[in-house]
Formats: structure tokens, sequence, C-alpha cells
């Protein structure tokens, strides 16, 4: 199986395009699952954030499932396909390996460096997990993705080559301290959005959750109140600056639920404010399009350049090891077929002559193992270094034609080590 990537992110889509792709809740769920009941796919995983939709498949067939995903892409976001198709991209094998490690790492982003994808990524994983359709080949390369994107932010100063989403959006507020705040929702971005504001010295922090004790976990960590979900209207004439990202679907803030100035940061996709606020007077609109075309965060410096040496190493080692391991069914085939030819061959000689004692039929058993050993040493260990290298798969086919190996062998063997 190979790994496949097709979806589109800021980098080819306008936000307002990538808000009518974005899925959540049950509709993510639902594209999981019908992506995963094609005929060309046996692995599927959703990558949805307000920066990307990106569909991981584990495939044995490009050109079908190219169409197939494209298709329910296009059918589930009610985006005709003529339309969406100049936007997506597609990664194959090592492009689709690159691209993940390289997204975990923030190198992706709308916002270079922030880590909040490093989650997503994780709660992408759990979910096709829970659902039944993520498998051994999607399961192996997230992990390990994962463990490179935690390695980025440990090992290298990446977290301050820029912020994230929340700070760079905050970034455009003015002075935060002294400012009364309204946070609307309880999720990891909203959690960050309170935490940040917690630490910029604001002090008067209101959450609101629809689940409201969710809200009072956050409110409590960052020294706020929690409200119920209803009391939004009302904050909103209190507040000074308003955050929200929740999975509404919906505009939950429209013009005429505001009067007087205020900055609002919708980090949500799709949109939680109605764009139209911009009309009403002394209020501040930030939102996605306006943080990408901020360029807070974009540039490029030593942190990010460590990055990317830490990535083609990890990268190099990976797709190393995974062209070795596909040579491995074929390497214990051929010796698997030299074992047998040897034990036909010793009962063969020991039925002409029987007379010879077990200690003679054991010393002449470990001769002929030994140098069938060492015939089959070199060839396998130098086939397995050769492996590791682009198209190191012909050299497995080599194999299998000059020692005439029966394909269910090594198919037989790969069954065994899943």
């Amino acid at each position: 199986m190979s790994v496949l990537t097709i979806g589109l992110s800021h980098r080819t889509a306008p936000v307002a395009l990538l808000e009518r792709v974005s899925v959540a809740g049950d509709a993510l769920v639902k594209l999981l699952h019908d992506v995963q009941q094609d005929v060309c796919v046996a692995e599927t995983m959703v990558v949805s954030t307000c920066n990307r939709v990106e569909v991981y498949t584990a495939v044995d067939r490009f050109h079908a499932a190219v169409n197939s995903v494209s298709h329910l892409l296009s059918v589930h976001s009610g985006v005709p396909l003529d339309e969406l198709t100049p936007h997506l991209y597609v990664h194959y094998e090592d492009r689709a390996v690159e691209h993940l490690f390289s997204m975990v790492c923030g190198l992706d982003s709308m916002v270079v460096g922030e880590g909040q994808i490093l989650g997503q990524v994780r709660q992408a994983l759990k979910l096709g997990q829970k659902q039944g359709t993520v498998g051994a080949t999607l399961n192996e390369v997230v992990q390990r993705a994962l463990r490179v994107g935690k390695r980025a932010h440990t090992d290298t100063s990446i977290d301050h080559a820029g912020a994230s989403l929340v700070t760079a959006g905050l970034a455009l507020a003015g002075e935060l301290k002294g400012r009364r705040a309204l946070v609307v929702g309880a999720g990891s971005m909203s959690s960050l959005a309170a935490v940040t504001l917690a630490r910029a010295g604001v002090t008067d922090i209101v959450v609101a959750n629809r689940t409201y004790q969710r809200g009072v976990r956050l409110a409590d960590q960052v020294g706020g109140r929690a409200v119920e979900f209803s009391a939004v209207p009302r904050e909103l004439a209190a507040a000074d600056i308003v955050i929200t990202c929740t999975g509404a679907g919906h505009h939950l803030i429209t013009p005429d639920m505001l009067s007087s100035g205020v900055f609002l940061l919708d980090l949500a996709l799709p949109h939680d404010i109605d764009p139209e606020v911009r009309a009403v007077p002394g209020v501040t609109l930030v939102d996605l399009e306006t943080i990408q075309q901020s360029g807070i965060g974009s540039r490029e410096g030593d942190s990010v350049a460590s990055v990317r040496a830490l990535l083609a190493e990890e990268l190099a080692a990976y797709l190393g090891a995974e062209r070795a391991s596909k040579v491995t069914p074929t390497v214990v085939a051929l010796r698997t077929k030299a074992a047998d030819v040897v034990e036909a061959e010793l009962g063969r000689l020991m039925m002409r002559i029987p007379h010879l004692d077990a200690k003679t039929r054991d010393e002449v058993t470990l001769t002929v193992q030994r140098v069938v050993d060492k015939l089959l040493h070199e060839p396998t260990v130098r086939v397995k270094q050769l492996a590791t290298s682009p198209g190191g798969d012909h050299y497995a086919e080599a194999l299998r034609e000059l020692f005439d190996l029966d394909p269910k062998m090594p198919e037989a063997v790969r069954e065994v080590e899943l």
C-alpha cells in the first residue's frame, strides 16, 4: 500500500473556499467512512483545520483513488469538481510522507512554526483509529510524523519563528493589558487564546461555551469566569476583545449584535462572525484572510533552516527503512526456499547412504547448511542495502526472477509480519 494525500490549504485556495470545504463533527466522520468504502482505498484519515482540508489514504491504485477522493470532496462540500480541482494538490508515496512531516513541523502553516497542527494531526489519527479507518500503513507513517514534529519543537527554536494564529491575530489588536475579553468556545484554539490573553495581562476574561462545564474549566485556568452560551449577546456589549473558534458551522455573531467599538478575532472555519460586521462603526474584524494577508510569522530564519535539516534527516531515515522493509519478505522467501531445497536434498542423500551414523549425518547437514547460508549471505545483505535507495524495489523483483520465487511466498511473509 502507498500513501496518497489529496487536499487544499491556505497556500492553494482562498479562505472562502476552505470555509466551504471544511468538515467537522458528524460531517467529518461521514467523509471518513465514504472515502474508506471506496474500492480503491484501504485506509483513510482526514485533517480538517482552519488552514487546510487533507485526505490521507493508503491505496494500491493511484489514478482511480485520486478521482474517487476528489469526487467525494466535491460531493461533501457541495463545491463543483471543476471549481475545486484547480485548488487541489496531490502527493503520492515519498512526496506524501515529506508533506506530512513538513506539515506537523509547522513549515506549511499560515504562521510558520505554529504548534497547533501537531495536536490537530494527533486528533485526526485518533478519530481514524476510533472509526476503524486507519490501519497499519497510515498508523505507522503518522506516528512517525508526530515524533518528527515533537522533535522539531523540542530540538529547535521553531516555536519562535512564528506565532500561533492566536498570537498573530492579537498582534493586530494593539495593547491588551487592562482590556476586557470574551472567548467564545473552549476547544484547543480557544484555550490557547484564553491563556495568551491572560499572559498578556488581560485580567477580565469571560468564556462562553455550549457545554457550560467545559467553559468553567477553561475560565478557572485563566482566572476568568464562565457564562452560558446564551449570554454571548449580552457579553458582547461589554467586551473590548472577542475571540471565536467553534465548530458551529454558521455565523454566531452578526452586525445587529454589535453596537460599540470592539476588536473581533475569528479563527473558525466556517466563520463564526459575519464579515458584514466590518460595516459597523468602530468594529475591527480580523479573520484568517486578514492574518494571511498580514504575513505575520511567515518569514524564514535560522530556526526554520534547522527544522528543514532535521526534516531531511528524518525523511531519509524513514524512507530508507520503508524501502528496506519492502525487500525483507522476498529475502525471507528466498531463504525459506533454500531451506526447503537443503532439506529435500539431504533427505535424498540419507536414503542413498542409510548406514551413516548420527554424528556424521549431523556434520553433513551442518556443512550443507553452512554452504547455502554463505552463498546467500552476501546477496541478501547487499539487496537490503540497495533497497534503501530510490527504485530499490527493483532489486527485490530481480531476486524473485533470478531464483524463480513463487509470488505468493513474499505475500505470505508480509501477512505474517502484519
